[in-house]
């Protein structure tokens, strides 16, 4: 059926996510062509044109996908992405509620009898109930806003995933941490942990980066050190890949072999994985001087006291980067040609976190390039 117009909608995902935008595009125009009404066409034509840095393009096929249907959440929702990705913060934050009427989000959002509290009411004496969703990274990006709201007077219960909680418990204030899944406390407004950049009115400028928020464990630390003994060399952790399971971790992830060129300088690596894929277990076979310790990382805390003993974290954009940045750590973020809207654009530098520097493929799966700025670096 040459006329299929959802065959060429979908064919046109398929080729996105193998990177093979140009024609992803031609998929899209041609359902367009066949059906100018088709909303999920445009939105997904959006996505490519975001892929590729055509922007202006991208934010058009987002608003004709609105003005064909003004409640479509996907293109609602991509346009946030790229509304924070350029650094239009507060129409970015607003839009990103969207994220409410979308899969998987949609089957996330807390029912309370006490209300969402999105910055509009005073919290002044009332207790604030915050708690996680999406990625580890995310929790620890965000987290930070806890403080803020302490300080504009309310009482701050913080819900934490189980793998954070003792992580979480070296923040500054008076918070009342509850494991997730635990019996809450009672409290008068609630607030998902991404909604508080809207709540707190967030522009770029206004990025609350008070850093160290997160801190290493004192004796976590000096078991680490006693383990790794003395230092000769300059010690590098390294996070190649994220979760496998993260819908943009084909983007993000790399293969541990392409960081070979780093294994030959004269420093000490430190991997910093807790999960390492099959097809990466023979590179570590094959460099034995890449330091294993997956074992005895347990749960982020400690993680963050091996991060502690090393001098820079090299990472892809995994929760690893955005502990390593929360602990004021010497960071090199490693990014696709099209990143997370977190890392905005053309900077090296990250108004999240004040002690990272940003590496980006100059042309979309060009990690070689990445990795020889960062040798080059690391030879000076």
């Amino acid at each position: 059926n040459p006329d299929y117009v959802k065959a060429y909608t979908n064919r046109g995902n398929v080729l996105k996510d193998l990177k093979r935008l140009d024609e992803a595009l031609a998929s899209y125009d041609r359902a367009i062509a066949l059906n100018p009404d088709f909303v999920d066409a445009y939105s997904n034509r959006g996505v490519a044109l975001r892929d590729l840095n055509r922007l202006d393009e991208a934010l058009a096929s987002y608003d004709h996908a609105i003005a064909l249907t003004p409640d479509h959440a996907d293109a609602y929702w991509n346009k946030s992405l790229l509304k924070i990705l350029i650094g239009e913060y507060l129409e970015g934050w607003k839009l990103y509620e969207w994220r409410w009427k979308k899969e998987p989000q949609i089957n996330s959002l807390r029912a309370y009898h006490q209300p969402l509290w999105l910055g509009d009411e005073s919290i002044f004496h009332k207790t604030l109930l915050i708690y996680p969703e999406q990625g580890f990274g995310d929790y620890i990006q965000f987290i930070r806003y806890a403080a803020l709201v302490e300080q504009i007077g309310a009482k701050v219960i913080l819900e934490v995933p189980s793998e954070l909680m003792t992580l979480c418990s070296t923040l500054k204030g008076q918070f009342t941490l509850i494991e997730k899944g635990k019996p809450l406390p009672s409290f008068d407004y609630h607030c998902p942990v991404m909604s508080l950049p809207l709540a707190l009115k967030t522009t770029v400028e206004s990025i609350p980066a008070q850093i160290p928020y997160l801190y290493a464990d004192d004796e976590k630390q000096k078991r680490w050190y006693k383990k790794l003994g003395a230092k000769t060399l300059t010690r590098i952790g390294l996070v190649w890949s994220g979760s496998a399971i993260q819908k943009n971790d084909h983007n993000r992830s790399m293969l541990l072999n392409q960081l070979t060129s780093l294994f030959e300088l004269p420093v000490e690596i430190h991997s910093l994985q807790k999960e390492v894929r099959k097809i990466d277990i023979k590179t570590l076979t094959d460099f034995p001087k890449i330091h294993q310790h997956q074992d005895d990382l347990q749960d982020f805390s400690d993680t963050a006291a091996l991060i502690e003993a090393m001098d820079v974290v090299i990472s892809v954009c995994t929760s690893v980067a955005h502990l390593s940045g929360a602990m004021g750590k010497k960071t090199f973020i490693l990014l696709s040609y099209s990143p997370s809207e977190r890392w905005m654009l053309d900077r090296t530098d990250s108004p999240w976190y004040p002690t990272a520097t940003l590496f980006r493929q100059p042309a979309m799966g060009d990690w070689d390039s990445v990795i020889s700025e960062i040798r080059q670096l690391l030879s000076d």
